[in-house]
């Protein structure tokens, strides 16, 4: 349940955080160039989303090579 959670609350940030770089009244008054914000978290979820799928599959070739 806390997995569940945790996930939840950072897909949450995720969805927020672009809408407070275009709450800035647009792209003119930016100090960020809001695509390139949005190019840095959609990196950032594909390199966590990459990183999880290969802890969980060392996780399970772990298990697999050593059963207790």
């Amino acid at each position: 349940m806390k997995n569940v959670t945790r996930t939840l609350m950072l897909g949450l940030a995720l969805l927020i955080i672009p809408a407070l770089a275009h709450a800035q009244r647009g792209c003119e008054d930016s100090p960020e160039d809001p695509t390139i914000v949005l190019a840095l978290v959609g990196s950032a979820g594909a390199l966590i989303a990459m990183a999880r799928t290969r802890y969980k599959a060392h996780k399970i070739s772990g298990e697999k090579n050593n059963p207790e």
